[in-house]
């Protein structure tokens, strides 16, 4: 939870991130993580917590309701009731201000009838009872509670009897001011005592402090028992509120960044025959609003936070991974993610200069775990490039032009006279998505330095041919079906040909001028079987891509990277099969994550398990996963804006149309983007034609 950057030592090469995300990272050498297989202890209930603590130590978040605006967050189960159970509380940069806030209303708690997000930050609770004796089995008392991740919660009372009402109100509340990973790990500490402070209670130890105030002032608070009282006279059909207040103790009023009207997340929008696909769409910003962060030194600056409730700090290449699905909405998300992770790249000398550093991730079972920061050093003269086509201004890509030539001059540093980048380095595998990522960067790379007269073009697209050549045979598997791209080469030159979702990578070419793609690693009829293998029931669950083939040795349906559906690898298989011209296979891939986004209240999860669909099932959540999570909210976005096939061109005045032609979502209007720094508007009809409704003056359609 912590807003914490990478760090600029060689540390970020030692930790183990993914094994899994949400746990707290493992030290770790040469791929070889410690205690990988360790899980946190149980935690230990707080006192005046009801019920037993959660087996297996990590609380489950599959059936919370997260509210989230960075840095606040609110976590609560169905009940409503925040009972200081595993992870409920409100929480502020990562500590836990509120554990426990507990209604009883004429000495009952309300039965709960309802729980809703009513937003990306917000959640409406309804509970009933009945306060007359002679009432019969109907209510006559309605209690609405909503809960604000800012850290505020209203408790309206409603007399829905014939007759006036007294009603006493009790609100008993309690933390431990722990710590997120100290929650995550079994370990929040008791709670602590309180003292009555203005016009409610206090919390403090030496590390920190908090306190929560009401409007009206209770009329009784007890500090020993952590207790407000109110008594409220209702007429029939009266009302009486009560506001709760939770701040870190002096603190002000919670300014979260998506609700700032400087938003860099343009506030798209999205309407047509399938009205799945608006919902899916305004949950997305909504979520991406709500995991914004700014870069503490550089206010200006924006990024995502990775995912909460457990990752709502950056994470490098995940950051760079959802600013680049999300340039249709602008490109000012990038340059704030661009400039956060250019100010921590790693100087020389040394063989690790020019590297944007990262933890490392767990790659299941076949593969040590590999460092993202490799991924993150590929990604950012990617994400430059792309911004520069959707509209990023000249002085800004000029600005950040010297930290992208680092990153290219690291790639072709540590790959030498060799043909292939391992990861982690030196000495690990060559895994086939860091060759794609890498592919990748030389191409955009290489047009980035041309367009602005720098040196090393020519080079990056020599050697990238080099490994287009190679790549085809070093890392092609024969077999009877077809054969399949291999996952990686070891070092001792063996080859791990199992089938995963990494594999989508190599159908993720970039961007270039006049809104070409980038040649890709695979030939022709290599990528035709790549399309028929992503498209087969070994890797289709029916709700998306399995992380590893359900025929593969190792296979998990709930594992996170042996066979659960992870969304964005998911919405990227998508992109690539339409841009390849592989339209089935995409708008099959495409109408089972959208089925599944339904499911999930269209807030989709990083992950979820990839059991196979069946008629009347549902996706079966996975209980640790983020939700929302920065790549998975801005899948939405890929997801949509590619049946357009959306390709600008900025510098040039032009964007290009390649809409899906089977139209897999029929008619399909898209509002609110932005392309070449002005709102955007397409609409795709059910023929699968294109025709562009708002444009910037003097933008032209290209052929």
């Amino acid at each position: 939870m912590h807003q914490s950057t990478p760090s600029s030592t060689t540390d970020d090469n030692r930790r183990l991130r993914d094994s899994p995300p949400w746990l707290p990272p493992a030290e770790g050498v040469s791929g070889q993580p410690r205690n990988r297989r360790t899980r946190p202890t149980p935690p230990r209930p707080a006192p005046g917590a009801q019920g037993p603590a959660q087996a297996g130590g990590l609380p489950p978040t599959h059936t919370a309701l997260i509210c989230i605006a960075l840095p606040g967050l609110a976590v609560s189960t169905e009940q409503g009731q925040l009972a200081g159970r595993g992870l409920e509380g409100f929480y502020r940069a990562g500590r836990r201000l509120l554990a426990r806030c507990q209604v009883r209303v004429a000495g009952r708690e309300p039965l709960p009838v309802q729980a809703l997000m009513a937003g990306a930050d917000s959640a409406r609770f309804v509970g009933t009872l009945r306060a007359s004796p002679a009432a019969g089995p109907d209510p006559d008392v309605v209690v609405e509670r909503i809960r604000h991740a800012e850290g505020t919660e209203r408790i309206t009372l409603h007399n829905s009897a014939r007759h006036p009402l007294r009603l006493p109100l009790e609100v008993a509340l309690g933390t431990d001011l722990a710590e997120l990973s100290a929650i995550a790990s079994g370990s929040p500490g008791p709670e602590i005592p309180a003292s009555v402070h203005d016009s409610g209670l206090r919390w403090a130890t030496p590390t920190g402090s908090s306190a929560v105030t009401a409007d009206p002032p209770p009329a009784d608070a007890l500090a020993s028992a952590g207790l407000l009282r109110w008594e409220f006279e209702l007429p029939p059909g009266g009302t009486a509120s009560v506001e709760l207040r939770v701040r870190p103790d002096g603190a002000g009023p919670l300014r979260a960044v998506g609700r700032a009207a400087t938003s860099p997340v343009a506030p798209a929008r999205a309407a047509g025959d399938d009205p799945r696909a608006g919902a899916l769409l305004r949950t997305s910003v909504e979520d991406l609003q709500a995991l914004l962060l700014r870069d503490p030194a550089h206010p200006s600056d924006t990024y995502l936070a990775a995912g909460a409730p457990w990752r709502c700090g950056l994470a490098p290449a995940e950051a760079l991974a959802a600013a680049r699905m999300t340039l249709p909405l602008g490109t000012r998300l990038a340059t704030g993610t661009l400039r956060t992770l250019a100010r921590t790249q790693l100087r020389g000398p040394g063989p690790r200069a020019g590297m944007i550093p990262g933890p490392r991730r767990d790659a299941g079972a076949h593969l040590p775990p590999g460092c993202t920061g490799t991924e993150a050093t590929l990604l950012f003269p990617v994400l430059l490039a792309e911004a520069r086509r959707w509209g990023l201004p000249d002085q800004e890509t000029r600005e950040l032009l010297p930290a992208a030539e680092h990153c290219l001059t690291w790639l072709r540093t540590t790959v030498g006279d060799h043909t292939y980048l391992c990861d982690p380095q030196p000495g690990g595998p060559a895994r086939s998505e860091t060759q794609a990522h890498a592919h990748r960067a030389a191409l955009l790379g290489a047009d980035l330095l041309d367009a602005y007269d720098r040196p090393g073009g020519a080079a990056l697209r020599h050697w990238a041919g080099e490994l287009r050549k190679a790549f085809r045979t070093d890392f092609w598997a024969d077999d009877r079906g077809g054969g399949r791209p291999a996952a990686a080469r070891t070092p001792d030159g063996r080859t791990l040909t199992h089938l995963g979702s990494a594999v989508v990578h190599l159908l993720d070419t970039g961007l270039l001028g006049a809104g070409r793609p980038a040649a890709g690693l695979l030939d022709k009829v290599q990528t035709e079987q790549l399309a028929r293998l992503l498209g087969g029931p070994a890797m289709d669950s029916g709700w998306g891509l399995r992380g590893l083939g359900a025929k593969e040795t190792g296979h998990n349906p709930f594992g996170h990277r042996a066979g659960a559906v992870r969304v964005h690898e998911t919405a990227l298989a998508v992109a690539g099969l339409a841009a390849a011209g592989y339209e089935k296979e995409a708008g099959g891939l495409l109408r089972g994550l959208l089925a599944a986004a339904e499911h999930f209240g269209h807030r989709l999860p990083e992950m979820f398990a990839g059991e196979q669909r069946t008629d009347g099932g549902v996706p079966l959540p996975h209980p640790a996963a983020c939700r929302p999570a920065a790549t998975a909210a801005a899948s939405g976005v890929l997801l949509l804006t590619t049946l357009a096939g959306i390709r600008p061109d900025a510098p040039a005045g032009t964007v290009t149309l390649r809409p899906v032609h089977s139209a897999p979502l029929g008619e399909l209007g898209l509002t609110g983007l932005r392309v070449a720094g002005a709102p955007f508007s397409v609409r795709v009809s059910r023929l699968g034609l294109a025709m562009v409704e708002e444009a910037a003056d003097g933008l032209q359609l290209g052929v």
